[in-house]
């Protein structure tokens, strides 16, 4: 399957992932240079009735993912893109649907674009948080994800 070009192609996209399509993760926007993401609290529950931390973090991964493919494919670009490293935090329990936003942490998106035009490889830095239903953050991540020309 070839990468996502728009929120269409990566909500089908994300339908060929087995993890993303049992989370029952959905695409909900993309604006102000943040991807949202979605997932319902029934299949990522754990057994406190609250959501499941590897869901949260599959979720803002495949946030940053999402993110970092379609900043590419905008610049008319596609690469095979996978995260490197991430650190989480576990901030407060979500008894709620799951939504996370992702952003670029550092830099800009032009430098990377310019980077993987220029070497056919370019990583970038990805900040995510699941955010509780009334304000505040359930979970932040930060994430270094990397990008490479197809062969």
């Amino acid at each position: 399957m070839s990468p996502p070009a728009s929120l269409s192609d990566l909500r089908a996209h994300l339908q060929s992932i087995p993890q993303a399509r049992s989370m029952q993760v959905d695409v909900v926007g993309d604006s102000d240079g943040r991807l949202q993401l979605s997932a319902p609290l029934a299949p990522n529950v754990n057994d406190k009735g609250s959501a499941f931390g590897g869901s949260l973090v599959s979720l803002m991964t495949l946030a940053g993912w999402g993110l970092a493919t379609l900043r590419l494919a905008e610049a008319g670009l596609e690469a095979d893109v996978y995260v490197a490293d991430s650190q989480v935090r576990y901030l407060a329990p979500l008894e709620a649907d799951l939504r996370a936003e992702a952003w670029l942490e550092e830099g800009d998106w032009n430098a990377f674009i310019d980077t993987f035009r220029q070497r056919g490889r370019a990583r970038c830095r990805i900040a995510a948080r699941v955010l509780l239903p009334g304000g505040g953050e359930a979970t932040v991540f930060s994430g270094r994800f990397v990008a490479l020309a197809q062969d």
